[in-house]
Formats: C-alpha cells, sequence, structure tokens
C-alpha cells in the first residue's frame, strides 16, 4: 500500500491555552511514533494552502460563519468562540491548511499517486457545522473533503465512518438531507454533544450506533457486524472517509468507552476490506479526537500501520 502522511508544523502553532486537552502535543506524540523504521515506507507530506482554500470552506460552511470565525482570530493571545473552543493567532493558517491537506489527499488518490492517507492535522473538525464552530472544532475538515470529492470527481457515492467517542453532529447535519454521502458514527451516548440517536437517520443515509459509558471492544464490534457494516456494503462507496478519533480508549481521560489498540486495529482492517471490494482501496482517514497521549500515539500507529501494510507494529 502507498499511504500518505500529512503533517505540518503549523498545526502545532494553533493554541488553545495551558491545560486544554487539544492541545499542540498530540500531533507531537503521534508525529514521534511515526517515526520509526518501521514507518519508513510512508510518503511523507507537507501540505501547501491552497489558493482556493476559502472557497472550499464554503463548499459546507456559510459565508457569514466563515468570515465570523476569521474575525475573531487574534493577533496575539486567546479568543474563545464557546466554552471549549479556543483560537490564536496560528489557528488561522493550521486551520486553513488542514482544510488544504484533506483536499490534496483526495485529488492524490483520485489521481492514483497513492492507495490511502492519514492526515495527522488540528484542529479537529466534525463537529464543526455549516453555521458554527464548536466542540475544539473551526472548519469541518472531512465534510469538506468528501463534498470537494462529490463535486470536483462527480464519486456519486462517498461514505464517511465516524468512530470517534463523540457524535460527529457538524457531519450529520452537513449532510443529512444528502443522498450522496453516507455518514456512520459509533459513539457514547448520552455524551456530548447531544446528538446521535439511532432514530436520526436522514434520509437513509444516515447510521447512528449510540454506546452505553462502559460499553468494551465487543460490544463494539457487534454493532458494528450488525449495523455499520451492512449498511455501509449496501451503499457501494466509490470513496471511504474516516473521522478517526481515539477518545474511545480505556484511558482516555474525556469518555467512558473501553477500547483497546485491537480494537482499532479491528476497525481499521474491516474499513479497508470494505474499501478494497468498493472503493479501489482508496481511504482518507482524518485526526479527530483522542486525549491520552500515549493512547492516541498507540492507537494512531496502530491505525497507519494498518493502512500501510506494516506488519511489524
Amino acid at each position: 500500500m502507498k499511504t500518505l502522511y500529512y503533517s505540518d508544523p503549523a498545526f502545532l502553532q494553533h493554541h488553545t491555552g495551558q491545560g486544554h486537552p487539544e492541545c499542540a502535543d498530540r500531533l507531537t506524540v503521534i508525529d514521534k511514533a511515526l517515526a520509526t523504521d518501521n514507518f519508513a515506507s510512508l510518503i511523507r507530506v507537507q501540505p501547501s494552502l491552497a489558493d482556493d482554500v476559502e472557497d472550499k470552506l464554503q463548499l459546507i460552511h456559510t459565508p457569514a460563519m466563515i468570515q465570523r470565525l476569521l474575525n475573531n482570530i487574534p493577533n496575539q493571545g486567546l479568543a474563545y468562540l464557546d466554552a471549549d473552543t479556543v483560537v490564536s493567532h496560528g489557528s488561522r493558517l493550521a486551520a486553513l491548511l488542514a482544510v488544504s491537506a484533506v483536499c490534496d489527499a483526495v485529488d492524490k488518490l483520485c489521481q492514483a499517486e497513492a492507495d490511502n492517507a492519514f492526515c495527522s492535522i488540528r484542529p479537529p473538525g466534525h463537529h464543526a457545522e455549516p453555521d458554527r464552530p464548536m466542540g475544539f472544532c473551526l472548519f469541518n475538515n472531512i465534510a469538506i473533503a468528501a463534498e470537494y470529492a462529490r463535486t470536483r470527481y462527480q464519486f456519486e457515492r462517498i461514505a464517511i465512518v465516524d468512530f470517534d467517542v463523540h457524535h460527529g453532529n457538524g457531519t450529520q447535519a452537513a449532510f443529512c438531507r444528502q443522498p450522496q454521502v453516507f455518514y456512520a458514527s459509533s459513539h457514547q451516548w448520552p455524551f456530548y454533544p447531544g446528538s446521535g440517536a439511532a432514530t436520526e437517520t436522514g434520509v437513509g443515509n444516515i447510521v447512528n450506533v449510540p454506546l452505553a459509558a462502559g460499553s468494551n471492544g465487543a460490544e463494539l464490534q457487534k454493532k458494528y457486524l450488525d449495523f455499520i457494516f451492512p449498511a455501509l456494503r449496501a451503499f457501494k462507496p466509490q470513496l471511504l472517509l474516516i473521522s478517526a478519533g481515539f477518545d474511545a480508549h480505556k484511558n482516555d481521560p474525556l469518555a467512558s468507552l473501553k477500547l483497546e489498540e485491537a480494537d482499532y486495529r479491528w476497525l481499521t482492517l474491516q474499513l479497508m476490506a470494505i474499501a478494497a471490494e468498493y472503493s479501489n482501496s482508496r481511504i482518507i482517514s482524518v485526526l479527530e479526537g483522542g486525549y491520552n497521549l500515549k493512547a492516541l500515539a498507540d492507537c494512531a500507529a496502530v491505525h497507519v500501520a494498518c493502512l500501510a501494510g506494516i506488519k511489524s507494529v
């Protein structure tokens, strides 16, 4: 497998304040974990800022939301968009570069330059709704990537699978009336942000799998086998996107699910098998949550090793 690995020092300049769980150290530990000889085969990409990046934002977000967010980025210090969502001077470049990275991954996969990609980017995105940032998220990176792929490359069936411990309310809001995009989410529930009930099905393109606090890997696997994988196979995606949050790990401080590294390996391999069947193996995985630094590094390494066909991790 040819696997792209997107990272850039600019993502570290999105400062969120002392003690904030969504911090630059998250990317530093992932980069260190993927710097070993085991990962020498990764194709390392430093994304460039797309000339039309603000047009790409409008694929999902309203012009008013974009302008309001960018206008609130401070020249120095921190600014709070809500109680959880913080921006600094470096947030503008980081957020725009994150969107540029995921869209570049779409381009490279669609032009057969690689099989799959992992975008180690921040700020994360899946909580950002079309008209507001929230939940540590500024722009919805994965939703923009999906809509860019749909409009630029005329895909008729794009799937997003979100295994972050929190429901991706922003991604669901972006596509709940768009049958060409399938969205499936497994998440702790009831929990932040309050959405993600099993009854939320969009136009038949949304599959939500709520998990009670304390659920472990066996319970998650059963839900995927019973609900998400059959629906995903029935959809026959031409491109598979993953909102890769690793905060359902048993050691994560912000949630109460009990996944382990082996569960992320299983999930990744299962999704790769579906992508091989329907999507010409095309997968773009985009980092979302994960706030225990060791668990995040270990799980991301397992996930990327699977994508790259590396057996020794």
